[in-house]
């Protein structure tokens, strides 16, 4: 493997770290010291230990890394411009600028070389446990010769003490990902201060109880042999994923800021970048200064995977497997015929969503090599049990079936990492209630524009007697708001299999809110092409219609219901379901305004917030409350959720 020699390495480091200073001080704003500090470890797993091509970034292959302190951004960034990735110094000038390639945080799919989106706390960490989870599923289903790679990654103080690190950590130890790498930079600096004011946990003791292997290495963050070492010492070990302590000093060699709390941040200016940059060797009034011998070694030695990718390739192209299922995992497709082979119902059965869509995903995972999943410890609750395809475990890496454990977050960080590293289609599923111990994951994978599905059921105070703590009731309305999310909460068994068949072609993740109650089987949910507008009418009267009772879920029942009511009492309603706004509001206007005409009257009625619903509706009936305990049919009729609430609110707003 080529390796710069000793002044090449000085010297890159050197300019790592002039970069490091010069983008944040250029932007005045971001983060430096950290930046510094790590660049000679970073410099090692660049330049010594990972397999990469910087010419194909997203080489299937090559080993993945995460900085997980996405805040020590311009780290990266500074990386991926010595290496080859395409990011100019002009990019490195822009930081943090409109429209540039090196925003403040990294940004999968915004940057070539950057494998996830991190800048909050924590979040990478698990991303990469998902990440190694992925590898290691599809190492056992292909073969090494066709997955064989690591993921490394780098977590600060901040990172440990994030609640879903250690949900993460936790489900990593379980599962001895072994090819999990992480270096934690303890340099017990926080923006506040020391990180002795509200941090004291003994963090390599707490790794170890979670199954990781753990080396404390001490102060060798400049000794980069010393840190080759302990890296490499780590890849042998296969059953664990790895924990190296490193102490660092925040911002070395910074001649004043260097191990204050200020470098955590933007503290170094003029003066001191300048001193600084004497002490490095670099000139010191040259901004973004990369001296072309520098930049041929880092380029040179961001080419070293060619061969081995190529190699890869030649091996995938004679690969004498299954070649439909490769295809189909590389891409995370399914199979042909799957939507044939995906369940329908009859009208007038009776089915929980969630039970429909536990069907549904039996199904795809048979027709999807890609689907892995399982629930936050409530698996067959919420329709995501995968049975007869093993169960993923540390004895099992082919197994289909996941179980997350009690670890909302985390396992919504964990899909994110599985999604961004390609080949892996991941569901998961928990309480809609508890969607609020996922949404910072939830955000990131929208963000992202990441495909996978969030199974979250029980999605109403239908779920009855474990009261108003169990019962979602504002958590619809506030998913809603969130850009790049597709929420769906479809109205029957019907409905939720085109739900599944657009999530599974959307470009990015879905949230599927399913009831816990069973639900009859509508006529007319069968038209899939239909449901996929997001919103459609699903019965119209006989003559031109006087009012429009619009609904999602469990309540598009009552407005059938309702509408045929009115029409007893010589009022034409039209029923328009609304499983997913989202998707209707990307519709064009003609077709918007055709199925909810401007011109007519209309109705709302939904089991949980209102919020939103103005947009649709004169009058909104909804939940804006806390629900109650009480047998869930009894709470519905309590809180208004009733065909005969919908009639009558049609008749008021029509002044009969």
């Amino acid at each position: 493997m080529t390796q710069l020699d000793a002044t090449m390495d000085a010297k890159a480091i050197a300019t790592i770290r002039g970069i490091a200073m010069d983008g944040p001080h250029e932007a005045r704003s971001g983060h430096q010291g950290t930046a510094m500090s790590l660049a000679p470890v970073a410099h090692v797993l660049w330049s010594r230990i990972m397999n990469f091509d910087a010419a194909n970034p997203n080489w299937f292959d090559r080993d993945r890394f995460v900085l997980s302190p996405g805040h020590a951004s311009i780290l990266q960034y500074s990386l991926l411009h010595l290496y080859g990735f395409g990011l100019s110094n002009q990019d490195l000038r822009e930081f943090r600028q409109w429209g540039s390639a090196t925003p403040g945080h990294p940004e999968v799919g915004h940057t070539a070389g950057v494998e996830v989106t991190t800048g909050p706390l924590g979040a990478g960490l698990s991303n990469a446990v998902g990440m190694a989870i992925a590898e290691e599923s599809m190492r056992a289903r292909l073969g090494a010769e066709v997955c064989d790679h690591y993921t490394y990654g780098i977590c600060s103080d901040g990172d440990l003490q994030e609640g879903i690190s250690h949900e993460a950590a936790s489900l990593a130890g379980h599962l001895g990902l072994g090819r999990l790498i992480f270096i934690y930079d303890d340099n017990k600096i926080s923006i506040d201060g020391p990180t002795s004011i509200s941090f004291s946990d003994d963090s390599a003791n707490r790794f170890r109880s979670y199954g990781w292997d753990v080396t404390e290495v001490g102060n060798i963050g400049e000794d980069l042999n010393a840190l080759e070492a302990a890296i490499l010492a780590a890849k042998d070990v296969t059953d664990k994923p790895s924990l190296i302590v490193l102490q660092t000093e925040i911002g070395v060699p910074a001649t004043e800021s260097a191990g204050t709390n200020h470098v955590h941040g933007y503290a170094i200016f003029d003066e001191e970048i300048a001193a600084t940059k004497a002490v490095l060797g670099l000139p010191a009034n040259e901004k973004f200064f990369v001296a072309d011998d520098v930049l041929a070694a880092c380029e040179a030695s961001g080419t070293r995977g060619a061969a081995l990718r190529e190699a890869w390739d030649a091996r995938v192209a004679g690969y004498d497997g299954d070649r439909s299922e490769l295809d189909a995992l590389m891409g995370s497709t399914p199979l042909a015929g799957w939507k044939d082979a995906l369940p329908t119902w009859e009208p007038g059965e009776k089915e929980a969503t969630r039970k429909a869509s536990g069907k549904v995903v039996q199904t795809m995972a048979e027709m999807m090599p890609s689907l892995i999943g399982g629930g936050a410890d409530l698996t067959g609750n919420t329709g995501t049990t995968i049975a007869d395809l093993g169960v993923f475990s540390a004895d099992d890496r082919a197994g289909r079936q996941l179980y997350f454990g009690i670890r909302e977050h985390g396992m919504g960080g964990a899909m994110v990492g599985m999604a961004a590293h390609g080949g892996i289609f991941p569901v998961g599923g928990t309480f809609l209630v508890f969607s609020d111990y996922m949404r910072g994951a939830v955000r990131l994978a929208a963000l992202s524009k990441l495909p996978m599905v969030f199974s979250w059921t029980h999605d109403s105070v239908g779920v009855g007697e474990d009261g108003p703590t169990h019962q979602p009731v504002e958590h619809v309305a506030s998913l809603r708001a969130m850009p790049g999310l597709d929420v769906w909460r479809p109205a029957d068994a019907n409905e939720t299999t085109a739900a599944w068949i657009a999530a599974v072609e959307a470009d990015g993740p879905t949230a599927m809110v399913l009831s816990r109650q069973g639900l009859p089987v509508l006529a007319g949910t069968a038209d899939r092409d239909a449901v996929h507008r997001g919103g459609y009418v699903l019965a119209d009267s006989d003559t031109d219609a006087e009012i429009v009772l619009i609904s999602t879920g469990s309540e598009v029942q009552h407005c059938m219901a309702a509408a045929s009511t009115l029409r007893n009492e010589g009022i034409a309603a039209r029923v328009v379901s609304l499983p997913c706004w989202e998707v209707f509001e990307r519709q064009d206007a003609a077709y918007r305004s055709a199925v909810i005409p401007a011109d007519l009257p209309a109705v709302s009625i939904e089991a949980g917030s209102t919020f939103g619903w103005a947009r649709y509706a004169n009058t909104t009936l909804g939940i804006d409350r806390f629900g109650a305990s009480a047998p869930g049919d009894l709470v519905m009729e309590k809180l208004g959720m009733t065909s005969n609430a919908v009639a009558a609110a049609a008749k008021e707003l029509l002044g009969r």
